[in-house]
């Protein structure tokens, strides 16, 4: 009789498992101060998350660096210190199940959600109308890869917060930097240690080309860190907050030549930049013609430098060591840079994050917009 009774359970299990959608509870029934301190959204719970992830078969995936937030305590922390405004729009890398989305929506005008897993961005809609129905017209959702995506609905985006996907943080960001020129300021969340470099200042043990090719584009700050224990799964290290504030670029001759002596300064970061920059400029002769031209002392290693230093050093090197125009820079700015004195192979170096998994195209998802938008390159 004990085991009919548990057949039974366990075929009505998965009949529940396996059926249509259920109603979201999210978090656990707050109470009325809980759903003020979020905008009036009840934000997901652990329990939400792993109801949401059973039924739809879903394990988390370390190929897409997939580790999500369970905590609404922390998602709420992340969306004030995102300091954002109610006409912001917000591009979210990685949403996953909406955690993070839900208090985004409560902040802003509009939220674009770029999501590489076709079955958690056809989910998040659901989440949206069972938690937030009355902000679900704010949504905009992309099936893409965020490393490569270039079109996106609605109005251009103005702010960048998001939970990276821990395995291609770095490219993601400078691809996203470079892609949509309408990002002022952002809050990223990815691990600690990627988190260091990122903001890391000339002459520190972390600094290296991720730190470089940030200052670029923008100020990078740690803003705070976060433990592993607000993850599911929960990773082996904690994770940090980084905010930047986008600034012009450093005078120069573009981005690409900038990079590319940047990818050759550190493929041998423990060689001084007279050897470093050899290949680059034809000959260590040169090299060292080139850097006393930028004002830079060849005994010097990359990692003294900051990145206006490296853009003196590459108008000088245009000057010196003038070269056929290759065209505009094209894919991923994280990757090593085209355009004159590129370095084959220099984003393999220690400090290069590795590239991200490729994904499906863009696909406009549910929400209302404004009409496409077209990323521009550059």
């Amino acid at each position: 009789m004990h085991f009919l009774r548990l057949v039974r359970r366990r075929g009505a299990l998965r009949r529940r498992v396996a059926g249509p959608p259920a109603s979201v509870a999210c978090v656990d029934r707050p109470d009325a101060d809980q759903r003020a301190a979020s905008g009036g959204v009840r934000l997901l719970g652990p329990g939400d998350i792993r109801q949401i992830a059973g039924r739809l078969g879903i394990r988390p995936s370390r190929r897409l660096g997939q580790n999500f937030v369970t905590d609404a305590g922390t998602v709420r922390r992340i969306a004030a210190l995102a300091a954002l405004h109610p006409d912001d729009v917000v591009l979210e890398v990685g949403p996953g199940f909406g955690s993070l989305t839900l208090p985004l929506l409560a902040a802003v005008g509009q939220v674009i959600a770029v999501e590489v897993d076709p079955a958690l961005a056809a989910e998040l809609p659901h989440t949206v109308a069972a938690c937030a129905p009355g902000l679900a017209g704010r949504l905009e959702v992309v099936t893409a890869d965020a490393a490569r995506v270039r079109n996106l609905p609605g109005e251009p985006p103005t702010s960048l917060v998001s939970n990276l996907p821990y395995h291609a943080a770095v490219p993601i960001l400078l691809h996203l930097l470079e892609a949509v020129p309408s990002l002022r300021r952002g809050l990223v969340m990815v691990q600690a240690e990627v988190a260091d470099r990122m903001s890391a200042p000339p002459g520190s043990r972390t600094y290296g080309v991720p730190s470089v090719k940030l200052a670029w584009f923008a100020e990078v700050r740690r803003a705070a860190q976060v433990p592993a224990t607000v993850f599911w799964p929960v990773p082996r290290v904690d994770s940090g907050l980084v905010a930047f504030t986008r600034r012009a670029p450093p005078p120069g001759p573009g981005r690409a030549e900038t990079f590319a002596v940047i990818d050759a300064a550190f493929a041998q970061r423990r060689k001084t930049l007279r050897a470093a920059l050899a290949r680059w400029a034809g000959s260590a002769a040169k090299a060292e013609q080139v850097l006393a031209a930028a004002g830079v002392d060849p005994a010097l290693r990359g990692e003294a430098l900051g990145v206006a230093a490296f853009a003196r050093i590459a108008m000088a090197g245009a000057v010196a060591c003038p070269r056929p125009a290759s065209g505009p820079a094209s894919g991923p700015a994280s990757g090593p840079a085209s355009g004159p004195g590129a370095v084959p192979g220099a984003a393999q170096s220690p400090d290069a994050a590795p590239g991200a998994a490729a994904g499906p195209g863009p696909v406009p998802g549910r929400g209302a917009g404004a009409g496409p938008h077209t990323i521009g390159g550059s």
